[in-house]
């Protein structure tokens, strides 16, 4: 590491203070921060001394998507060749992961040139460092993608998202919405033949005759039967987004969230349980005497691991960004965010998956959430206070 150090000092030296490429000094630190320590700390104020930046913080997140993307890359291919009569035996473990990472592999990549670029572009002009954040968003877009969208909508949802959804607010910390679901939001309006149906979730499933890939809640919309048991659903053995099937590998990826303090458990926590409690009231109606459709009757406990629901909850609803910051805030945020979500589903056959509308939802009211709390602690304490006064007094 030292050799790669002194090379990199050596290189740096045109772009230090004063010298004629300063300009463009935000992209080369940035390559620095990346391979080593960050090289700035606090000067004045008060202040703890951490080994926990923004970098090491990305990177947890970054570890914990690991399991789903190596999933979504397996079952990506699955899904595809296992309908095929030539894997009417089985499908080899190399097979489908290669087949499926064929069409990932190629969206992650577009997906940081376009973000990063633009990350670098946007630091230049503004003169400021280059902040780690992209990591994980980079990474975080293609896989709430299906399979068979094409590269250049996946190139133009990032570029709306980078510029739209965060640098226009600020960059790195200002933004209000998740940048992720901002351009996957953005896909689904701008492209919705190639974000919803029958026929985007399994890859050349358009194509090829005999391919189908009908998401459950797709199904469920259109009254057909379900082909999957809770336990195929809770593993991820069926067709959706890259890597929200399985729900295994994402709460594997949860527990690396909470066990280092990086994610919310209180969110994670309470997006399920609102989730469940939207999800048992529709399966109450048939007791009510209210005649239910497949997606109210479905077991609310599917509805659990089914969709998107599990990864946003997880992965999207805890961005430290756009969540809520206080701790009954966050009791407060997930449970709302998963009650809507489910909510959504069951309403709109025509969508019918709520999370990322949900998540954009409460990503607006967090501020409100958080405001109200704050608020209602001052009120507290002020009773208090006017409690002791009047001992005192006595």
């Amino acid at each position: 590491m030292e050799w790669i150090r002194q090379r990199l000092d050596k290189f740096k030296e045109p772009f230090g203070k004063g010298k004629k490429l300063e300009k463009y000094a935000p992209a080369i630190n940035a390559l620095d921060t990346f391979l080593f320590t960050p090289n700035h700390t606090t000067k004045t104020g008060a202040h703890i001394r951490d080994g926990v930046d923004l970098k090491r913080t990305m990177i947890t997140v970054v570890l914990a998507l690991i399991p789903a993307l190596i999933f979504g890359m397996w079952n990506g291919g699955y899904q595809y060749l296992h309908q095929l009569p030539e894997y009417a035996n089985g499908v080899p473990f190399m097979d489908a992961f290669l087949e499926g990472a064929s069409k990932i592999v190629p969206m992650i990549i577009v997906s940081y040139v376009i973000g990063l670029g633009i990350e670098f572009a946007f630091a230049i002009f503004r003169g400021h460092e280059v902040n780690e954040g992209y990591l994980v968003t980079g990474l975080l877009i293609p896989m709430v993608m299906p399979i068979d969208i094409p590269l250049w909508m996946v190139g133009v949802s990032v570029v709306f998202s980078v510029i739209i959804g965060k640098e226009a607010f600020g960059g790195t910390g200002m933004n209000i919405l998740n940048p992720a679901l901002t351009a996957r939001a953005f896909a689904f309006f701008a492209y919705p033949t190639y974000m919803s149906g029958n026929t985007v979730w399994v890859h050349n499933a358009y194509e090829v005759d005999g391919v189908s890939g009908e998401t459950i809640l797709g199904k469920l919309a259109s009254g057909t039967d379900v082909p999957y048991n809770t336990m195929d659903m809770f593993s991820g053995l069926i067709p959706g987004s890259i890597a929200e099937t399985s729900t295994i590998c994402i709460l594997a990826g949860a527990l690396i969230l909470v066990l280092t303090k990086v994610g919310s458990w209180r969110i994670i926590l309470s997006g399920f349980i609102g989730a469940a409690i939207m999800a048992f009231i529709f399966n109450s109606l048939p007791a009510l005497g209210v005649e239910g459709n497949d997606l109210t009757n479905f077991p609310w406990y599917n509805h659990l691991v089914i969709g998107g629901l599990a990864f946003g909850v997880v992965f999207m609803a805890t961005d430290p960004v756009s969540a809520a910051q206080t701790m009954k805030g966050k009791w407060i945020y997930g449970f709302l965010i998963g009650f809507f979500a489910v909510m959504i589903r069951i309403f709109n056959p025509a969508y019918p998956e709520g999370i990322m509308l949900a998540i954009l939802l409460m990503n607006v009211f967090a501020p409100v959430i958080d405001h109200y709390v704050i608020q209602g602690n001052v009120k507290k304490r002020k009773k208090r206070l006017a409690t002791v006064k009047e001992v005192k007094t006595a």
